[in-house]
């Protein structure tokens, strides 16, 4: 079953790398940049903290190790790729700010396992400028595909994950999730009613 674990959840986030990549080139998307980047910093930190918390490896939280090469492939890819509205503007800059402080108070503390549950209180807002955005959205702009791959992962990941820390971060992702794709749905059901109207 660990074997198992391991392949999927590592042929679903290449999957994902691919598809998300494939539609921003295409311009069918508009991704946020911020989200992403914080993304990028808070899961290799909570991967770094995860693995000196404990005796773990890479594939005691195989959703943690493949998620940051997904992200970071999916960061540059906006980068290069991405819109205008893509851009950081100050709200992204405070989260920024609010990840910088955290990893300056993992290596002045060394306190691994309460630097992880702030990465992952990080990793949650780092959602909330696409949850903003998708609030005043006239259109859904994420696709559902990749989304729903997203909370897929993390639910098979918990098969082959070892300690607390890597369960954690798998239940936060499919929270996260969860919460995009009820607002994605949000959206597609206001544009019907508005093209009924």
């Amino acid at each position: 079953m660990q074997e198992f674990s391991i392949c999927a959840v590592s042929g679903i986030n290449i999957l994902i790398a691919l598809i998300y990549c494939r539609q921003l080139i295409k311009k069918q998307i508009k991704p946020a940049l911020a989200m992403w980047v914080f993304f990028s910093i808070a899961v290799a930190m909570s991967l770094i903290t995860y693995l000196k918390n404990d005796d773990y490896n890479f594939l005691d939280n195989i959703l943690n190790t493949t998620d940051l090469i997904l992200v970071i492939t999916v960061s540059i890819a906006i980068a290069i790729f991405g819109d205008k509205s893509t851009k950081f503007n100050h709200f992204d800059l405070g989260c920024l700010t609010a990840v910088a402080a955290i990893v300056i108070f993992w290596i002045i503390t060394q306190q691994h396992w309460i630097t992880n549950i702030l990465i992952q209180l990080i990793l949650i807002i780092a959602y909330f400028p696409v949850v903003r955005r998708m609030l005043s959205a006239n259109k859904n702009t994420e696709p559902f595909s990749v989304w729903i791959l997203l909370m897929i992962a993390p639910a098979i990941s918990l098969l082959s994950s070892k300690g607390i820390l890597a369960s954690i971060y798998a239940f936060r992702a499919i929270a996260c999730t969860g919460l995009l794709l009820a607002l994605m749905i949000r959206i597609e059901i206001m544009v019907k009613k508005k093209q009924k109207i």
